[in-house]
């Protein structure tokens, strides 16, 4: 199985990628609106065909990336069909059954947080994605969102706590860098659910949390129930060209396209001179500016045309593209495997 668990520190949230290794087939769980495009790029350089993105419940903190990564991908929009969302292509409910390959999660209703919250439990009930129904020494507060402790206690105690005790537990959030836990571990020290807390214990405690209305929930929730669907386009999406940000949020672009709009791109190599004039020779039209002279020729770039940079294997025009970006320039891309690929590819000097 390929597992990786993500996280958004402005809003704590935790998105797992999981992906089946032999069919590579893969799920988001939880994703990030701002996040996407780093999302998107670790599914692309994973090559996994994603297939579901899910949400455990609608989110009061953040605005999901679900319409987004549908937009890309073609994956599934998946929320349980309690909230009545629109843009959702499967209604979730208990019982429901999401394919990963060759494995599978379950679908477990835990409402309490919310009306409509659900867990995701691998096949092997090895490891449960809990939402914000159980969290790592703690659980979803209860007073929005048709929220209700008794339930959210039920859900716990006779759904979560029934699956083993090795199970690993992944939430949708926390603040405190914990990452993880068990089942288990929760049900001997969860403090508010855990040990011998009885119902009434629960709800008492719950109640009197006294916590403060979530700050993004007035823009999170509407934005949530038509999942994460922008109602203008964001206006810093490029328009130049099919400029994607790699998992290490460079911006990258396919050699294929640039052979195709050389007039409108102003290409700049970053190679030595050795090297321009060397055994791979060098794209026509570029203009030579080696990288170890960049920031103090930055001036000598009018940026009147979107900037392609190109070096050996797209390592060096990577730095160089964070140079010209943290000097102003905003239509920047680096030549994705740079002039070998190009080579590679048969691609008209």
């Amino acid at each position: 199985m390929i597992f990786r668990q993500l996280f958004d520190p402005t809003s704590s949230t935790y998105t797992y990628l999981l992906g089946d290794e032999g069919t590579r087939r893969a799920v988001l769980i939880d994703t990030v609106f701002e996040r996407h495009l780093r999302d998107l790029a670790l599914v692309r350089e994973l090559e996994l065909e994603l297939t579901h993105v899910i949400d455990t419940h609608c989110h009061a903190d953040h605005v999901t990336g679900a319409w987004l990564m549908h937009q890309a991908t073609g994956a599934k929009i998946c929320l349980a069909r309690e909230y009545g969302a629109t843009d959702v292509d499967l209604g979730l409910v208990d019982g429901d059954r999401i394919p990963l390959g060759e494995r599978s999660l379950s679908v477990w209703a835990t409402p309490g947080h919310t009306a409509g919250c659900l867990s995701l439990v691998s096949d092997d009930q090895s490891c449960v994605f809990s939402g914000d129904a159980l969290l790592v020494r703690s659980v979803g507060r209860t007073d929005f969102q048709g929220g209700d402790p008794h339930q959210l206690y039920r859900s716990i105690r006779q759904r979560l706590f029934s699956l083993p005790d090795a199970c690993a537990v992944y939430p949708a959030h926390d603040y405190d860098g914990r990452t993880s836990s068990t089942i288990g571990e929760e049900r001997r020290l969860n403090p508010r659910i855990g040990g011998e807390a009885r119902e009434e214990d629960f709800v008492g405690y719950m109640n009197n949390l006294g916590l403060p209305h979530p700050k993004q929930i007035d823009l999170a929730l509407p934005a949530n129930l038509r999942s994460g669907r922008p109602l203008a386009p964001a206006a810093d999406e490029p328009s130049w060209g099919p400029v994607i940000a790699t998992y290490a949020g460079l911006p990258e672009i396919a050699p294929e396209w640039v052979a195709q709009h050389r007039a409108s791109v102003e290409l700049l190599d970053v190679r030595s001179p050795g090297e321009f004039e060397g055994e791979l020779g060098h794209l026509s039209g570029a203009r030579l500016v080696p990288l170890e002279e960049l920031r103090a020729r930055v001036s000598e770039i009018d940026g009147q045309k979107p900037i392609v940079l190109v070096c050996q294997t797209g390592k060096r025009s990577a730095m160089a593209a964070v140079i010209l970006r943290d000097a102003g320039f905003k239509r920047v891309a680096n030549l994705a495997g740079g002039i070998v690929r190009w080579r590679e590819l048969g691609l008209p000097d």
